[in-house]
């Protein structure tokens, strides 16, 4: 529903998820924001925002700005570890990651992203590969991809104690199907399918939904219609937050620009002019300098120099 509408009506969270925040160890988790923080978030009109980390000095950074929840998107694949896209990234390397993200940050609440096949082929897989995020990562929630086809399969994982974030609009798990990076629900049929797949998620136990990729009124339409909030990303201004990945906003990848990204520094650039006055410091002879280095004591300089046999230098004379 829209944010105005949220702040009036409470949202009863199943009792199952909003406890998972126990899972692993509550003295550590209860610090961190919580599933139920967010849905509260929402229903006062506090706008989200989300933010990806993929290691652990990336997730020092962000969470000490105290932004509220940190994705450890399957993004890692295009950003990190060099893929074409998502397909390849495989489970054991989001749970190395978001473990790094987990141990970099003290106060957001860390969503893990389930890869591709680790959650489509057997429920009983899926909720061993959630639980994993939890167990071992040490995330907060877990992030699948699509509508009413994995709604029965949110519902089992709340069910059992792990909160979901669902996402719907274009799944970048699905782009051999989609066809590419495209825009989802331009359509008036496509835009009413993408409702009835967040009001799915909802009603099976979703605490908020990314939007990915959507017109801005359809992601419109979508909010107004949930009390959990969405998260947008290419989906406009009326989600009750924004997700943006890490590199994508700081610039760090000079040549890649995205419609939907809003560039907030420029670090790509900034750390290949600092690499290059670094690699001309060195073929200059100017660095390292004495203030660089360090030394031993006269004194054991000529006890080295004896040991060595070495003529006395110079300034060991003098």
């Amino acid at each position: 529903m829209a944010l105005s509408a949220k702040l009036e009506k409470g949202h009863r969270y199943n009792t199952a998820a909003s406890q998972a925040i126990l899972f692993g160890g509550c003295e550590r988790q209860m610090a961190r924001l919580t599933v139920t923080q967010v849905l509260e978030m929402a229903r006062k009109g506090e706008r989200i925002a989300m933010i990806t980390a993929y290691d652990y000095p990336s997730a020092q950074l962000v969470d000490a700005t105290g932004v509220p929840i940190i994705l450890v998107g399957d993004s890692l694949g295009n950003v990190m570890l060099g893929y074409e896209g998502t397909i390849p990234v495989t489970m054991d390397e989001m749970i190395h990651h978001t473990a790094a993200v987990v141990r970099g940050s003290t106060n957001a609440l860390v969503v893990g992203d389930m890869p591709f096949m680790s959650y489509q082929a057997l429920d009983s897989e899926a909720i061993r590969n959630a639980g994993r995020f939890l167990k071992e990562a040490g995330c907060q929630a877990v992030k699948l991809e699509g509508g009413r086809a994995v709604a029965p399969l949110i519902r089992k994982l709340v069910g059992y104690g792990i909160p979901v974030m669902g996402h719907i609009g274009f799944t970048p798990q699905s782009v051999n199907q989609l066809g590419g990076a495209r825009v989802q629900g331009r359509s008036s049929e496509a835009a009413r399918e993408l409702i009835e797949d967040a009001l799915a998620l909802e009603r099976a136990g979703a605490f908020s939904i990314v939007l990915e990729l959507v017109p801005a009124q359809v992601a419109r339409a979508v909010t107004e219609r949930l009390e959990i909030p969405t998260i947008g990303i290419g989906a406009g201004p009326d989600c009750d937050g924004q997700v943006q990945v890490f590199h994508d906003l700081l610039g760090l990848y000079p040549t890649l620009q995205f419609r939907h990204a809003k560039r907030y520094a420029e670090l790509g650039e900034a750390i290949q002019a600092a690499v290059r006055s670094y690699i001309q410091d060195v073929q200059d002879g100017a660095f390292p300098t004495d203030a660089h280095s360090f030394s031993m004591s006269a004194e054991e300089e000529t006890r080295f120099h004896e040991l060595l046999g070495d003529a006395p230098s110079q300034a060991q004379v003098g």
